[in-house]
């Protein structure tokens, strides 16, 4: 078959099993099988594809028709305008998350100490660090693999950050941080199911839940954070979108404020922001 054929059969099999964005990841699919661009695809269109490559596009197409998210066949994701590593021992970055990184450099400053907390693939303190040059930054998670990714993240975007293994606080020997920002697991158990099957079924459970109300990790990190921030320090999470109020409520609780709410592009509650009181 031709360039033109193959994605046009890929596409048609994607649609049939319900992939939304079908003719886009039919065609991210076989960019990365077959090594090409729009310019080559277009001047090329009407060429046969190799036997090699047309095998291994028929693999991934199946894959994805199996709702295997593009970005775990693919191993990329791309998080403000930065390339990370991604695999089923991270969440996929989403646009979402770079309202945390937005917020958070708006009152960063060269010099700082800054931690992540349930860093993940790492992208929100890579970002951070890539963005705000002088920033001393730390990143914290339970899962090792998840560490793993993290590391060689910033090793693929040139950032100096540190990542170790801890139970929320329990490893961390770090204090005196000037920020911290986490985007914890917050999706209640019971809603974990009803979840996209890309989500769902294979993102990995541990980053996404939050027990029972969704706001365990939120109360962990509200209540041991104020040992490691100065004073005046910030702490900056992202949220679920119904939970602004809860999340500013833990954090005023706790002695913090100028505590308040950023809304993400679509206008949803998405990043809660406080300050240690002095």
């Amino acid at each position: 078959m031709t360039y033109h054929e193959t994605m046009a059969l890929g596409e048609k099999l994607l649609r049939e099993a319900g992939i939304a964005d079908a003719k886009n990841d039919a065609w991210l699919l076989l960019a990365m099988v077959c090594r090409i661009d729009h310019t080559f695809y277009y001047v090329h269109m009407q060429e046969q594809v190799g036997q090699e490559a047309a095998r291994e596009y028929e693999s991934v197409i199946r894959k994805r028709a199996e709702r295997i998210p593009l970005q775990y066949i693919t191993g990329e994701q791309v998080f403000m305008g930065l390339p990370f590593r991604v695999n089923t021992n991270v969440l996929i970055p989403r646009q979402d998350t770079e309202t945390l990184v937005e917020a958070a450099l708006l009152c960063v400053q060269p010099g700082m100490k800054v931690m992540d907390m349930c860093t993940g693939s790492g992208c929100v303190l890579i970002s951070i660090m890539k963005n705000a040059h002088g920033i001393e930054g730390y990143g914290y998670d339970i899962s090792r693999l998840a560490l793993g990714v993290a590391k060689e993240n910033a090793r693929l975007n040139d950032v100096p950050a540190i990542f170790e293994h801890s139970n929320l606080f329990e490893g961390v020997a770090e204090t005196n941080f000037d920020m911290i920002v986490s985007n914890p697991p917050y999706v209640p158990t019971a809603e974990i199911a009803g979840l996209m099957p890309e989500v769902a079924d294979f993102e990995p459970v541990a980053a996404l839940d939050g027990h029972e109300d969704g706001l365990y990790f939120y109360r962990e990190i509200v209540a041991a954070c104020g040992d490691y921030l100065v004073p005046g320090g910030r702490i900056l999470f992202e949220i679920g979108c119904s939970q602004g109020s809860a999340v500013s409520g833990l954090l005023l609780e706790h002695g913090f404020v100028d505590v308040y709410v950023k809304k993400d592009l679509a206008k949803h509650d998405r990043v809660v922001c406080g300050t240690k009181g002095e």
